[in-house]
């Protein structure tokens, strides 16, 4: 069951509540009791890491070799060339 976090614009309480995604939205804050009370964007809690996490990790079949780093800086570190990190 996902985990949302609500805020009220009147009061500035917040809380996270476990809901199902069918359940209907809060709208009533439960500090204040204002209709101010709504659901926050927030970031998801998981992270995707690795060269490719479906390629590498579920995908059937023989498995690839990541490929080998470069042992030079890039050029924002003292490395040649132009910089593509700004």
């Amino acid at each position: 069951m996902p985990i949302y976090a609500y805020r009220c614009s009147s009061c500035n309480f917040e809380q996270d509540v476990m809901q199902k995604m069918a359940d209907a939205t809060l709208t009533t804050c439960p500090e204040c009791r204002a209709e101010t009370f709504s659901k926050q964007l927030t970031a998801p809690g998981f992270q995707l890491k690795g060269s490719g996490w479906y390629q590498t990790d579920f995908k059937g079949g023989p498995k690839t070799a990541a490929p080998a780093k470069s042992d030079s800086p890039p050029p924002c570190q003292g490395g040649t060339g132009s910089c593509a990190c700004n």
